[in-house]
């Protein structure tokens, strides 16, 4: 925990040191922070697969497309979702958390998905990584007792998105053949806009996810900071 800096009394800390009222966001605000962020993150992060996964691969493999994917979501989510935790400060430590419950999520999700296949490997990920991703950012803000609550969002809403992604991608896909705006692909258009409408549910999900949680987590700074 001593390692984030994000227990109440820290940024309760930060908060007065800086000498300006914290901006304290609702629940409606942090919801729709992290939906609209993460979408943007998330979509961002399908493209290496969606517009050149073939080529990524031939050239720096599969385990290399997957981490310039990985890379691109942790790259692009501190500058869009790190005002989801309150006062000053939250850049590099939404940075620290974000870059590790992330990476376990993923290694979470892809052993279950490998290990098991099917419906029931993703549904064994998508919870397992949810799991490691709310218990850590639970612990980070000393809220324990809301790991359970956070990981339950995390993971109903993570799935929600997740398999409506899926759901879209396989109607896009089916779509005729059309032009991309000039772009140079290597997978016929429809395939890759449904890919990357994945990542828009896929965005959509985990967004809210992610916004509920950091703010469930944070009930006792809200408390402290309006007393």
């Amino acid at each position: 925990m001593s390692c984030f800096q994000l227990d109440p009394s820290s940024i309760v800390e930060r908060v007065k040191a800086s000498g300006a009222p914290a901006k304290i966001p609702s629940l409606g605000e942090s919801l729709l922070r992290g939906i609209l962020g993460f979408t943007v993150v998330s979509v961002a992060g399908f493209a290496p697969w969606a517009l050149a996964g073939p080529l990524l691969q031939r050239g720096i493999g599969e385990a290399g497309m997957y981490a310039a994917c990985e890379l691109t979501f942790i790259g692009l989510s501190g500058l869009l979702l790190h005002r989801l935790i309150i006062g000053p400060g939250s850049l590099p430590r939404f940075y620290k958390l974000f870059s590790l419950t992330f990476a376990l999520y993923s290694v979470a999700w892809i052993a279950g998905w490998m290990g098991l296949h099917g419906h029931r490997g993703s549904l064994v990920g998508l919870f397992a990584g949810s799991a490691l991703m709310g218990g850590i950012i639970a612990w980070a803000f000393d809220e324990r007792r809301a790991a359970p609550a956070t990981i339950a969002a995390l993971f109903v809403l993570n799935t929600i998105g997740y398999y409506a992604g899926g759901w879209v991608e396989g109607k896009v896909a089916k779509l005729p053949n059309l032009s991309l705006a000039g772009l140079v692909v290597e997978k016929p258009a429809p395939l890759t806009i449904a890919m990357l409408l994945w990542g828009v549910c896929y965005g959509i999900g985990l967004g809210a996810g992610l916004g509920l949680a950091f703010h469930v987590c944070q009930a006792g700074v809200r408390r402290r900071l309006s007393s």
